[in-house]
């Protein structure tokens, strides 16, 4: 409970400090000449969402909970002559702790997002491509919180890919790459001798014993495409969704790794906004056990696909350099 209370006042002082960064990151873009910033469409929100129940002899059962959750989504776009320059850093952080259950995370997630291209034809842009996906603390697999199923850097995803890249509006793009490599880092050692996220096992002896450690790197080479959306439907509403689909030319092409993200932000006030936010994703390499009877025995195990989904309501802040 010390570290939840910790991690909220903590949560409270960054995201006011954000907030007044951002404000005279604005003001100071604002006093700058039109043409420094000529092609360039900035833009960011911060926010975070608390949710509490307290339950005293309540008949119908139920547990006390306190919940928050943080977000930081920043973009700098660059269009002008040929040129296309689309930058994205999101972080995502989540906590709950419900009854006398120990603190447990809900959203974990850096993502960091690049892409240049030259206009080689209306709205056709030769394009490289980089993205960098990871998490910031351990993940366990709950109840059992002993069982460490995931770390930063463990994983950790690469996509490095060159291809055409449509813009037929500002706000929407559709890249393809028929070349690209996807390379992914397991850097904590006892998930990567157990082949954690598609990575090459470890080699244990008769007795045991390790012979080989397991890699902690795993290279693909394969076809890449992204469709990404970031616009402002109204005044108050935000929409940024975008979809992921990398195929492995080497080793079963037709299982596609399925990576879908939405984002949904509704201004209620100047600083209060709903963010509903959800992600699907699918890797034929990552292997998800299932307890049916949650009897503490694994009955089966395979690729599955994951969802997650995250709404709230709370304190926000939203800047673009528009004015």
């Amino acid at each position: 409970m010390k570290k939840f209370i910790l991690f909220i006042v903590l949560s409270i002082f960054v995201i006011d400090f954000i907030n007044g960064q951002i404000t005279d990151y604005e003001k100071e873009l604002r006093k700058k000449n039109k043409d420094s910033l000529s092609g360039w469409k900035i833009n960011g929100l911060t926010s975070i969402n608390f949710s509490q129940s307290s339950l005293i002899n309540w008949a119908a059962g139920g547990q006390n909970n306190i919940s928050a959750n943080g977000l930081i989504s920043f973009s700098a776009n660059y269009l002008k002559n040929k040129n296309s320059w689309d930058n994205s850093l999101d972080i995502g952080y989540g906590m709950f702790i419900e009854g006398k259950e120990n603190l447990r995370k809900t959203d974990d997630r850096i993502e960091l997002f690049s892409k240049y291209g030259r206009e080689i034809s209306k709205n056709l842009y030769m394009s490289s491509l980089l993205t960098f996906k990871t998490q910031m603390t351990p993940g366990y697999n709950y109840p059992n919180d002993s069982v460490l199923i995931s770390d930063f850097m463990s994983p950790a995803y690469l996509h490095i890919a060159a291809g055409i890249d449509y813009k037929p509006v500002d706000f929407i793009t559709a890249f393809v790459s028929p070349i690209t490599g996807k390379f992914t880092f397991v850097t904590n050692q006892t998930l990567a001798d157990s082949g954690s996220f598609g990575v090459e096992p470890a080699i244990y002896d008769s007795f045991g014993n390790i012979i080989t450690k397991g890699k902690n790197t795993r290279a693909e080479m394969g076809g890449y495409i992204r469709i990404a959306l970031n616009k402002d439907i109204t005044d108050n509403i935000t929409l940024k969704t975008k979809l992921d689909l990398f195929s492995n030319y080497l080793h079963k092409p037709q299982n596609l790794d399925v990576d879908a993200e939405i984002l949904l932000s509704m201004k209620i006030t100047k600083f209060i906004t709903a963010n509903f936010y959800a992600q699907i994703i699918y890797d034929d390499d990552v292997i998800i056990e299932i307890d049916s009877n949650n009897d503490g025995i694994i009955d089966k195990k395979g690729p599955r696909m994951q969802f997650k989904e995250i709404f709230g309501i709370g304190f926000s802040y939203k800047f673009d350099n528009k004015k």
